[in-house]
Parts: structure tokens; C-alpha cells; sequence
């Protein structure tokens, strides 16, 4: 017997992780779905990036990701391993640090490198997520640790895309010829 497929599915209805069944286009599924999607694609990043401490950040965020996804996929229950004020404030070193090293002077045009691009498509569906995660916001409870984390995941994409791209001398800014 397949535990992938159950056939409940079929109807349009999906279960969360705390037992409710509700609807496939339901606010909290497109949430954790979305947060699924940027998981995917930042496990694509990681077989293009090429520095390792990229690498290794990336792996962290999706264990967080997961975390974040169950949290998102349980309504009225709690969620045994929420993202914590410390997930965010740990994102919010990453972005402090590898800023001050870039010492960025304008806005970038994104994707100069295979590996910043697969990065940059992972940022904007960060983005997404985090747009998901607001409309679920207006209706239910989402922490603010997860509210926090997300956008600032944007943030780190955004400059570990650019660290990639500085390794091999290659941010293009937008006002350059």
C-alpha cells in the first residue's frame, strides 16, 4: 500500500498537519506550499553554488523550511518545533555580515552566474511565500518569529546570490555600461 498516494485528494480537499481537512487553494496551503516550492529550489541552488559556506547555509534553511511548512500546516494545535526569534535573528548575522564584506554600492542586476540566478529565483519565491504567508495572516494566527524569518530569507537570498557572484568578480550594477 502507498502512503504517497491516498486518493483523498481527488476531491479538492487536502489534510493539514494538525488533522483538518480543508480546501487546495485554502490560504494555509498555498502558505506551506509555497514555502515547499522555495525549498525545491533552493535544493536546485545547491548543486550550483560553489562555495561551501553558501552550501551549508542553504542546507539550514531547508531544515527550516520544514519547520516552517508544519508550522504553516497546523492550525489549532501547536506546532511541536516552531521557527523561533532565534531562526530569524541567526538569518538577520548571515545578511549583516556578508553585507558588510560585499560593501554593495547600487542596485544589482540580478543573475550574472549560473549559480546567483538559481539563487535570485529562489529569493523572488521567498518573496512569494512571504506574500502567502501575509494574506494567511489577515484571517488566522502566524507567529511573528515566521513572519520575521521569511522576509528576512529575501534579504539573505539576495546577498548570498551577490557572494556568489563576488567569488568570481562578477556583480554587474545596474548603472554600469
Amino acid at each position: 500500500m502507498s502512503t504517497i498516494s491516498t486518493k483523498t485528494g481527488d476531491g479538492g480537499l487536502t489534510d493539514l498537519w494538525s488533522g483538518e481537512r480543508v480546501r487546495k487553494d485554502d490560504a494555509r496551503v498555498e502558505a506551506y506550499g509555497t514555502v515547499d516550492e522555495l525549498s525545491s529550489f533552493l535544493g536546485e541552488s545547491k548543486h550550483w553554488v560553489k562555495r561551501p559556506e553558501t552550501l551549508a547555509i542553504l542546507e539550514e534553511i531547508q531544515r527550516d523550511l520544514f519547520r516552517a511548512a508544519g508550522e504553516l500546516a497546523s492550525r489549532g494545535t501547536p506546532f511541536t518545533d516552531p521557527v523561533l526569534p532565534r531562526d530569524e535573528e541567526r538569518l538577520f548575522a548571515y545578511v549583516e555580515r556578508f553585507e558588510g564584506e560585499l560593501g554593495l554600492k547600487g542596485f544589482v542586476v540580478p543573475g550574472s552566474t549560473v549559480q546567483s540566478a538559481k539563487l535570485d529565483i529562489a529569493r523572488t519565491v521567498a518573496r512569494r511565500a512571504e506574500r502567502r504567508i501575509v494574506t494567511l495572516a489577515r484571517d488566522s494566527e502566524v507567529s511573528p518569529a515566521l513572519r520575521k524569518y521569511v522576509n528576512r530569507l529575501s534579504d539573505l537570498l539576495f546577498v548570498l546570490a551577490r557572494w556568489e557572484e563576488a567569488g568570481e568578480d562578477r556583480i554587474i550594477y545596474v548603472n554600469n555600461k
